[in-house]
């Protein structure tokens, strides 16, 4: 559980608890009965507002028939009621709907996502820098300072020693070509996506504008996947907007993205080959 982050947690419990709600055949007021609570008191525990006690939990589980998880679930529990999540340090910086991304993705055990632009776990600190600038709205100095060390110290999930998410990124070629805070800035940007390229735990997948029209033409989107100790767990698929991120859980929606990164795969270069791509882009001059 060291990886894992209360928020994490807490949505996790909530799931598990509505899957085998559903799966023994029980409506959400039939699970309040059996605590002897309310049935939107009850219904606050499956949608991760409210964590659960550990006496209300041993109950469902014994009436849904799975009394050998119990001392997990007290585990899990324990666990999402105690510590700090590390973003506090960055309040101004974290709206709530970053927030669950920050906690889903510092628990998730393997990142997949489709960017036209360098993903943050593997930017440079001044690439991150120059997006923020040329952005719409007018940050100060500070603010951005703020924002850039928050995203560099989301990358250190990458250097855990144990637990360290397996990062999949299918990269559109125009990423790689877009001169973002300039020649300089480029040229440290690439070289950082050779180096961490070459890295066990990361790939990345060039996929070249000679692909054409292809699987991602939608927009582009992140899978969280969980430990296998969650059993049960569909995975996250997080995307992001211009006013908020927004997360998809249902089980069909999971799949059918997983489908869509699954065809961008193939659609993209090989790792090996994706790696002497980023050796050989020529970084244009500056106009």
């Amino acid at each position: 559980m060291a990886n894992t982050s209360r928020f994490a947690l807490r949505r996790w419990i909530a799931i598990e608890l509505k899957r085998l709600r559903e799966a023994g055949g029980y409506e959400s007021i039939d699970a309040a009965a059996r605590i002897d609570k309310g049935v939107t008191a009850y219904r606050h525990y499956e949608n991760a507002v409210r964590l659960p006690s550990a006496s209300d939990v041993e109950v469902l589980l014994n009436w849904y028939g799975k009394p050998e998880r119990v001392p997990f679930f007290r585990e899990l529990i324990k666990a999402a009621q105690k510590g700090k999540d590390w973003w506090i340090n960055f309040p101004a910086a974290v709206p709530d709907w970053l927030e669950l991304y920050l906690g889903l993705e510092y628990g998730a055990a393997r990142i997949s996502s489709y960017d036209t632009i360098i993903p943050g776990l593997l930017q440079t600190r001044e690439y991150a820098e120059a997006l923020y600038r040329a952005g719409e709205r007018r940050l100060t100095d500070d603010e951005i300072h703020t924002k850039v060390e928050l995203r560099m110290t989301r990358q250190k999930i990458l250097d855990r020693d144990e637990g360290a998410p397996q990062l999949w990124s299918v990269l559109d070629e125009c990423a790689l070509q877009r001169l973002v805070g300039g020649p300089e800035v480029m040229q440290a940007q690439l070289a950082h996506l050779r180096t961490m390229a070459e890295r066990t735990n990361i790939e990345i997948q060039v996929l070249p504008n000679s692909a054409g029209a292809h699987a991602g033409v939608e927009g582009t989107f992140t899978i969280l996947d969980y430990p296998a100790e969650f059993e049960g767990d569909p995975g996250t698929v997080y995307v992001e907007t211009r006013v908020r991120g927004m997360y998809y859980e249902h089980p069909a929606e999971v799949t059918d993205f997983r489908r869509v990164f699954e065809r961008l795969q193939m659609q993209a270069l090989r790792p090996g080959e994706s790696r002497e791509a980023l050796v050989k882009i020529k970084i244009a001059k500056e106009r």
